[in-house]
């Protein structure tokens, strides 16, 4: 009797490529554009892949859900460099939004405001959101009116630069409410 071990390893899966090259083609027929950008309409997949090989080119499907799909001469090697940079591109231009943090108390004073006051200005310049809360630890907890006053005295100073983006709200013992700058 044989003992089968058992692979705790996550096998890697494969990656499909985005785009079907030469022999992996397999419509009838397509349309296609050469190494120049010039439409030469649309032909069997066959003719369109001698052709491309005649011209020392690769056949690229582009755009594989028209009809019939568009396939364009080019080195198979530089269209996926310039694709992988336009994906790259892509995504340093997606920025995550990040959420800084201010914390306030219950006893907190005009001067004290003001100072959180400039540290949420400098995070709304760096285009992030700002969580103001407040943790109430014992008596706290019974003037959670005073905590809301709070809050609506450090979000008037913030009025000619931020809006409200989620209204204040109550996890347990903290008190939250996030603020975004105004866009101009």
């Amino acid at each position: 009797m044989r003992i089968r071990r058992v692979s705790h390893y996550k096998r890697r899966q494969i990656q499909q490529p985005l785009f079907r090259v030469n022999d992996r083609i397999r419509v009838p027929e397509v349309r296609v554009v050469d190494e120049a950008g010039n439409n030469l309409g649309v032909m069997k997949t066959r003719d369109a892949l001698s052709l491309a090989e005649e011209r020392g080119y690769d056949l690229i499907e582009v755009s594989p859900v028209a009809v019939p799909p568009v396939c364009k001469f080019e080195n198979w090697g530089s269209f996926n460099y310039q694709e992988q940079k336009k994906r790259q591109k892509q995504k340093a231009k997606v920025k995550a939004v990040e959420v800084k943090g201010v914390r306030l108390s219950v006893g907190m004073k005009e001067h004290d405001l003001e100072v959180r006051k400039k540290q949420a200005l400098k995070f709304f310049e760096k285009g992030h959101k700002v969580k103001a809360e407040i943790v109430m630890r014992g008596r706290e907890k019974a003037h959670r009116d005073r905590a809301e006053e709070v809050f609506h005295i450090f979000s008037d100073m913030l009025s000619q630069d931020a809006t409200i983006d989620t209204p204040l709200q109550s996890q347990g013992p903290k008190l939250f409410m996030i603020l975004q700058a105004k866009s101009d």
